[in-house]
């Protein structure tokens, strides 16, 4: 029977996952495993449960006596699920605990071939509002180590891919002249982690440049933007920054730029002449959430004036499978799955009441912008659209125009000069 079990073991469809856990939690799974004979869903079950604790710094969970198999899986189990409806606590120095080498090592890889670089926002859907954005994937694959990344899901996690002909891939794009478009480089990795590596931003600005109808977003959490003190940026393009309270960026945002040097940066760019904006997502619950939000926005509100920014969102944690499975396969310290989550369109977040609460708390900080900046929630529901903002838009195409026509005005594209007013 052992022997018939260790082969049943070693066919086990999640070893993968099983093998991310370091040796003691491979011990802990395992003996489990072969006490209870516990077949190839129970052994994922605990193998994902496990990998949480282990993510949530969290000890293995021990049950005392000789319980039944049952009684067994139902104690830990229940114990998961206790530690996920808690109130997310993050302890105010982040966890030791090294990145696997996996998560750290990332080649630079040139694409010699035609793969495409132009398309729509990969979240992209009709059944939540959305704003159609296009986006062009100058660079495929990211540095930073975010835990909640969906790009890991898209792309080698070992790799960061340029193209070496990515100024004719741009000029090969068919846009209609007779109409705008709002365009991010920033969702298959980050606009400014690599400069202007390769040529990437130069082939950017001279793409935005001859296509004076595109309103160019480079999306960052970065602070390197020397190339953009530097260069000659045309006025279609501006530059937008996610932001996170620093408990957040400490513990989830790894190897990201702090709070005070994205806002910085961002700063360095409006003095510049060059239009910003932010991004105030993933927004994260955990406890002290809404004193760090309020503090930020209240930083943010200080240091610009509503003149110099285009846009401000909302968005919160949203996972879709693949992506979950991936995040517990890197091994990062992370409390992201520590959360209740409920289903909605297909994906994983926060119910609806937690997100009301959350951008509510945003938008109503944001009061002295209210009717300056364009505001708008990121592939959420009409219902919290209504909850928020009061309104919501009749169509994804409506909301999309609004956009088109705010950014328009505030990046002074229509022949005026690109200057501060």
């Amino acid at each position: 029977m052992k022997i018939d079990y260790a082969r049943r073991f070693s066919s086990f469809s999640d070893q993968a996952l099983y093998q991310s856990l370091d040796e003691r939690l491979r011990l802990y799974v395992r003996e489990m495993g072969f006490r209870y004979q516990l077949t190839f869903q129970e052994l994922r079950q605990m193998t994902e449960i496990s990998v949480d604790l282990h993510m949530w710094d969290e000890e293995p969970i021990h049950v005392p006596g000789r319980p039944s198999k049952e009684e067994m899986l139902q104690t830990v189990k229940d114990r998961w699920l206790a530690l996920r409806e808690e109130e997310t606590r993050y302890p105010s120095k982040p966890s030791a605990r090294p990145f696997s080498p996996e998560s750290k090592k990332k080649t630079l890889a040139v694409n010699q071939g035609n793969n495409g670089v132009f398309g729509m926002c990969p979240v992209a859907s009709e059944k939540t509002v959305c704003c159609n954005l296009h986006t062009i994937d100058t660079v495929q694959g990211c540095g930073f180590g975010c835990s909640y990344c969906s790009i890991q899901t898209f792309y080698d996690p070992g790799s960061i891919a340029v193209d070496n002909n990515l100024s004719e891939k741009l000029a090969n794009i068919s846009l209609n002249p007779e109409r705008n478009y709002h365009i991010c480089s920033g969702q298959s990795s980050d606009s400014l982690l690599l400069g202007n590596q390769n040529g990437i931003l130069d082939a950017q600005f001279e793409f935005a440049r001859m296509n004076p109808n595109v309103l160019l977003e480079l999306k960052t959490k970065s602070k390197n933007v020397r190339y953009l003190i530097e260069a000659d940026v045309p006025p279609n393009v501006f530059v937008s920054w996610s932001l996170n309270p620093q408990l957040i960026i400490d513990n989830e945002e790894h190897r990201t730029a702090s709070q005070e040097q994205r806002l910085d940066a961002a700063r360095r760019v409006a003095d510049r002449g060059i239009r910003v904006a932010f991004h105030f997502h993933p927004m994260i619950y955990y406890r002290g959430w809404k004193e760090d939000y309020s503090r930020l926005i209240q930083n943010v509100l200080s240091l610009f004036s509503p003149e110099e920014v285009v846009m401000v969102s909302f968005g919160t944690l949203t996972f879709i499978k693949s992506a979950i499975k991936n995040l517990r396969l890197t091994g990062l310290p992370s409390k992201v799955l520590q959360i209740p989550m409920e289903e909605t369109a297909g994906k994983y977040s926060y119910s609806i009441g937690t997100k009301e609460e959350m951008f509510r708390t945003a938008w109503d900080e944001f009061r002295p912008w209210q009717d300056r900046v364009f505001f708008y929630l990121c592939m959420e529901s009409r219902e919290l659209w209504e909850s928020v903002f009061g309104f919501c838009y009749d169509s994804n195409e409506e909301f999309e125009q609004a956009m088109l026509q705010d950014l328009a005005h505030k990046l002074r594209i229509n022949g005026q000069p690109h200057t501060l007013s």
